[in-house]
């Protein structure tokens, strides 16, 4: 799995980087700090699984509380690095008119990419599939199936990257939600989130046999961190809501939507 996730990542970062240098080749800006943003999601998301792989007691002395940073890394900050990155919108612009571009700007205007991008079904697809790895045996389970291990963090990486596409709604897609509902999208699935961890401070997930001292730890972990990844993203969507205010009451946009922009001389 560890080997799977490293050669994916790094396959998805030397794309990016030569997408990103297409564009710029060809005389199209491309802001760097997007570059760096996704490459560090791509160093995150390989930390953060083969952190999670080797969280046994005997190495670190607090199992869950390892599994969690890695919870909070493939789940949370990879995703928000990779939304940070538009990778969408890069290869939409650097991929040239053919087949392969027809087939992603189908896929990004489809319905089913539409519903799965609608905030409440992503953040039901996300802080849900938490509550359902965390308060019943899931967890336990993957401690003895691999197979079933490397299906959870799958579901994690994507759904977190589904969740967080959606809140920020920064690529051409087929709609995009209004900044309202995507705000209190966040704020809805942040208190679940926050009440699954002041529950993990009480009791562990079933089947598992974690320290009180390891769970307070793990439990206060996915609370603080998620809190400043959930900063992090409300931070983005006022950032958003500014901008398109200031854009709307600029008078010459004004002024362009009844009829032509009276320039200054």
């Amino acid at each position: 799995m560890i080997a799977a996730t490293v050669a994916v990542a790094v396959l998805l970062g030397v794309l990016y980087l030569v997408a990103a240098a297409r564009l710029r080749g060809r005389g199209d800006p491309w802001p760097r700090r997007r570059d760096a943003a996704f490459t560090a999601g791509a160093v995150v998301l390989v930390a953060s699984v083969a952190g999670t792989a080797a969280h046994d007691a005997t190495v670190t002395g607090r199992p869950f509380t390892h599994h969690m940073a890695g919870h909070l890394g493939t789940a949370m900050a990879a995703p928000l690095l990779f939304a940070a990155g538009r990778p969408v919108t890069l290869a939409l612009r650097a991929l040239p008119p053919g087949p392969p571009r027809r087939t992603l700007v189908a896929l990004a205007r489809s319905r089913p990419v539409a519903l799965l991008l609608h905030p409440p079904v992503a953040a039901v697809l996300d802080v849900g599939g938490l509550w359902l790895l965390y308060r019943t045996p899931l967890l336990a389970r993957t401690h003895h199936t691999p197979s079933l291990d490397a299906v959870v963090h799958l579901h994690l990486l994507l759904a977190g990257c589904l969740f967080t596409f959606a809140v920020l709604a920064r690529e051409p897609v087929r709609h995009r939600p209004a900044t309202l509902t995507r705000a209190l999208t966040l704020l809805a699935a942040s208190a679940a989130h926050a009440v699954l961890a002041k529950s993990l401070y009480a009791h562990g997930p079933p089947g598992t046999a974690y320290t009180a001292a390891d769970l307070h730890a793990a439990a206060q972990l996915m609370y603080y961190g998620g809190d400043a990844v959930e900063l992090a993203l409300a931070l983005l969507i006022g950032h958003q809501w500014y901008r398109a205010e200031g854009r709307r009451r600029t008078p010459g946009r004004r002024l362009g939507a009844a009829g032509p922009v009276i320039r200054a001389r």
